[in-house]
């Protein structure tokens, strides 16, 4: 299990939003290849990068700056979403040292897109759950969908995907802890490891988690983090020995 420091790009700089509003970021860096490196020094075993500016164009919009912070980081993973809704996109992020491309709007609008690519790209594509009471939002949150986020995930379990990253947005960015039951519910029901996010705030929601996966530790991936390690309430170092443990 994995505790996944987050950097969303939005202008080229390092920020964080809550429930998803670009109205509403906070800049916690000019320097997104900086904080990379910082988190990288502090442990991190993996990073999680989203282009803000490309999940509400449809295409990427800081691939330069995002291979730079690939480069930065050596041979750990990074996983990098926001606008990949094509087959040349996922390939060139792939080609630029990227270790898993996410899926968000394009696996809800295209389903038959997700099963090619994660047939073409085995174990190298995430699919994105970012869920509004329980149904997926896509065009980075501005639409929500008819569509259920575990009835998607059940969809998707036959695939040969890295994993799922579930996303509560109405409490990403708020610090006020995961949905660690519809978490695990979705794991559960999908069988496919899941990455938790949205709210985590402090060590005892990371074993609030780890407590919800015991019978099933093999189904949580990890647990994506931001706001917490920026403004201080979590730390990367023991939150990632809390889940070694």
């Amino acid at each position: 299990m994995l505790l996944i420091p987050a950097i969303d790009l939005k202008e080229g700089q390092c920020v964080r939003l809550r429930q998803g509003r670009m109205d509403d970021a906070t800049v916690f860096s000019k320097d997104p290849v900086a904080m990379a490196a910082h988190w990288r020094d502090q442990g991190a075993r993996r990073l999680h990068i989203v282009d803000l500016d490309g999940a509400f164009a449809g295409q990427p919009k800081n691939r330069d700056l995002i291979e730079q912070m690939v480069a930065v980081m050596g041979s750990i993973p990074v996983q990098v979403g926001g606008g990949i809704r094509t087959r040349e996109t996922i390939a060139a992020y792939l080609d630029a040292g990227v270790s898993a491309a996410i899926i968000g709007t394009k696996a809800v609008e295209d389903p038959e897109f997700l099963r090619q690519v994660a047939s073409s790209f085995p174990k190298q594509i995430i699919l994105g759950l970012d869920a509004r009471a329980g149904k997926v939002a896509t065009e980075g949150w501005d639409e929500t969908s008819t569509v259920e986020a575990v009835d998607l995930a059940i969809a998707a379990k036959a695939l040969a995907l890295a994993g799922i990253v579930y996303t509560d947005i109405d409490r990403d960015g708020m610090m006020t802890g995961l949905n660690v039951t519809a978490t695990a519910e979705l794991a559960r029901r999908s069988e496919v490891p899941v990455i938790a996010s949205g709210g985590v705030t402090t060590l005892e929601d990371l074993a609030t988690l780890k407590d919800a996966f015991a019978d099933i530790p093999e189904l949580l991936f990890g647990a994506i983090t931001g706001r917490a390690i920026y403004e201080g309430s979590l730390d990367v170092t023991a939150g990632q020995a809390l889940l070694d443990a």
